[in-house]
């Protein structure tokens, strides 16, 4: 559903959202989500449930099982639609465009938002596409707690992403964070150029200014943990580091070492590109 995002939302009923809404509630007690607790939540008679699942269903928002008994659940194109809706509410997000970034780990849209309707990205994580054994391996956050994964699992992503940009921004040189709900996270639009992809007319200046923020942000209690070539842009003559679902507190396990591997990998990158050592 990535590309049909703003035209989905656009076309769902307030039913369908609290259907959406209460089969997210369901799932923290239940694998699928028994058809008499929607009704019990959505307050709709049991016909008129039943036809909205069908529509859902038929938009993939919705998966329905009957063994062993009749429930439902929803995974990451409902759990978008969720974050969207509050965004909307709260006046962060005002029109949706296209994707312009899909990896695997996220899916990013631009978009406008805010009172002076200004561009943003809206970042959804998408962690728990992966295996188990390879997102516990890759995030420590997770605590090997298996009720974390599915749509859990980028929801404490995107948590940990919103709160290293609340704490680093505009210290360091980060996106800024705007808002951030379930799986979700909000931020400016920096329309700049990865370092990987480009020349840089100045790579000493940018190395020195990389190496200076990357201490800024231990100073300020943080390690990225995943920083290299593929998630530091230029923009304006600026160094703008991306992508903190990874970011640690410096007093975690690993942090030190993760530090490290920063610096080693921005070092390693500019030795090989352009010559440079430190």
């Amino acid at each position: 559903m990535t590309g049909d995002l703003a035209f989905t939302f656009k076309n769902l009923s307030e039913d369908d959202f609290r259907i959406l809404l209460g089969i997210e509630i369901g799932m923290r007690y239940h694998q699928w989500v028994p058809i008499e607790e929607l009704v019990k939540y959505t307050r709709l008679s049991e016909e008129k449930l039943r036809f909205r699942l069908r529509k859902l269903a038929k938009e993939k928002l919705v998966h329905w099982t009957k063994k062993p008994y009749e429930g439902f659940r929803i995974y990451f194109e409902a759990y978008d639609i969720l974050a969207l809706k509050t965004f909307v509410r709260r006046d962060t997000v005002s029109a949706i465009g296209g994707v312009i970034g899909v990896g695997k780990e996220s899916v990013v849209y631009e978009g406008r938002g805010g009172l002076f309707e200004r561009e943003v990205i809206i970042k959804f994580h998408r962690e728990g596409m992966g295996s188990f054994r390879e997102i516990r391996r890759k995030r420590s956050y997770l605590n090997g707690r298996e009720e974390t994964l599915g749509v859990y699992a980028p929801r404490l992503a995107a948590e940990r992403e919103y709160r290293a940009l609340r704490a680093l921004y505009p210290t360091v040189s980060v996106p800024e964070p705007i808002d951030h709900n379930r799986h979700a996270v909000v931020m400016e639009y920096c329309n700049g150029k990865r370092l990987k992809d480009q020349r840089l007319t100045d790579p000493r200046r940018c190395l020195s200014e990389i190496m200076e923020q990357i201490d800024l942000t231990y100073r300020l209690g943080f390690v990225h943990g995943d920083l290299s070539e593929f998630n530091i842009l230029e923009y304006n003559g600026r160094m703008i580091l991306i992508d903190w679902p990874q970011a640690l507190k410096k007093n975690e396990a690993n942090a030190s070492e993760l530090l490290e591997r920063d610096r080693a990998n921005i070092l390693k990158f500019f030795k090989h590109r352009y010559n440079l050592a430190p």
